[in-house]
């Protein structure tokens, strides 16, 4: 079975490599771009905590970082992992991977926290924490002619559900989790499956079990 994947190769390894290990057929169409959005340092002295919520935000901490921070909690093992690679670890990582669940994993709430993310990121986290909030990197969604052929693509994010859906894609898609999930249904996107848990493993799991009962 043939999947498209819509992030750029470089920043999709881990997502290529599994699909890969499962016997997928992987064409890569990006439909996404991430970019920084400033290279002024983020000063993380007097927070009790940092977050990171993806491996971009991980990445972009660790570059423009002053200070060490205190603790750091990341939402995911790919955040995590993105962590550790640039030298940093993750005190506490939400088991389950979103926002809600990172919040709850907390058994005691910080004191003073920094939550660094996309711009126009979620703002349940920095609410519930009470959190200053700072916009590392962007995502641009892409325009292409056309999309190549493909029996299900596998969409990471909203902006990449959107971009599938303005280059004409409808489906059928495998989502990471319910945000991408209703982004691409708001674009009319049919998606087939939905990540048991949000991250590489869980939508490569959510594929196989699709393409195991498309065969049935």
């Amino acid at each position: 079975m043939k999947v498209l994947v819509t992030r750029p190769a470089e920043h999709a390894r881990p997502l290529l490599d599994e699909l890969a290990t499962r016997g997928f057929d992987v064409v890569v169409e990006p439909l996404i771009r991430v970019e920084p959005i400033s290279d002024d340092p983020i000063d993380v002295r007097g927070y009790d905590c940092v977050i990171v919520t993806s491996a971009n935000g991980a990445r972009e901490l660790a570059r423009r970082m002053t200070g060490r921070p205190r603790f750091v909690a990341a939402i995911g093992p790919g955040t995590e992992a993105a962590l550790r690679d640039a030298g940093l670890e993750a005190d506490l990582t939400s088991p389950v991977h979103s926002q809600e669940g990172l919040v709850a994993a907390f058994r005691e709430r910080p004191r003073r926290t920094l939550f660094v993310g996309a711009e126009g990121a979620r703002t349940h986290l920095a609410e519930e924490l009470e959190a200053d909030f700072v916009a590392a990197y962007r995502t641009v969604e892409l325009e292409v002619d056309s999309l190549p052929e493909a029996d299900v693509a596998l969409l990471m994010s909203p902006s990449a559900a959107r971009a599938y859906a303005r280059a004409g894609g409808r489906g059928p898609a495998v989502s990471i989790g319910p945000q991408t999930t209703a982004a691409a249904q708001r674009a009319g996107v049919e998606i087939v499956a939905e990540a048991g848990s949000h991250d590489v493993r869980g939508l490569v799991d959510s594929a196989a079990a699709w393409r195991a009962s498309s065969r049935s």
